[in-house]
């Protein structure tokens, strides 16, 4: 069974940085399509980044691009998401998502399985 557990979230001031995790395990997932969403109150959930296990391919949302960066730790079956220059606006429940297929990176229905969230808040 597969579950992808986020951490790292947190209350950090505008400008900061926070990295966030998310641990996956009960598959291989060296041909999987790794994503974090995000979704803030009272708004549907939106993509942010999104890395095909297996290669360098790298996506991100234009509102995150050159502030964040997603990876991954091989041994670890890990996924990171590191935030820099932190928003306001950013404030959300930051997700990880995986897909087995080769969908459209940027929509939710491309996606399996899905962790719990983690809360990140970004004061002004």
């Amino acid at each position: 069974q597969v579950q992808l557990v986020e951490s790292g979230g947190g209350l950090v001031q505008a400008g900061g940085s926070l990295r966030l995790s998310c641990a996956a395990s009960g598959r291989t997932f060296s041909s999987y399509t790794m994503a974090w969403f995000r979704q803030a109150p009272g708004k549907e959930r939106i993509f942010v980044a999104a890395l095909i296990w297996n290669s360098d391919k790298t996506y991100y949302a234009d509102s995150v691009k050159g502030r964040f960066t997603i990876s991954r730790d091989n041994a670890k079956n890990t996924v990171y998401l590191q935030m820099n220059s932190l928003k306001p606006e950013d404030t959300a429940v930051y997700y990880c998502a995986a897909s087995r297929n080769s969908g459209n990176v940027y929509l939710r229905a491309s996606y399996d399985y899905w962790g719990r969230g983690t809360q990140v808040t970004v004061s002004s």
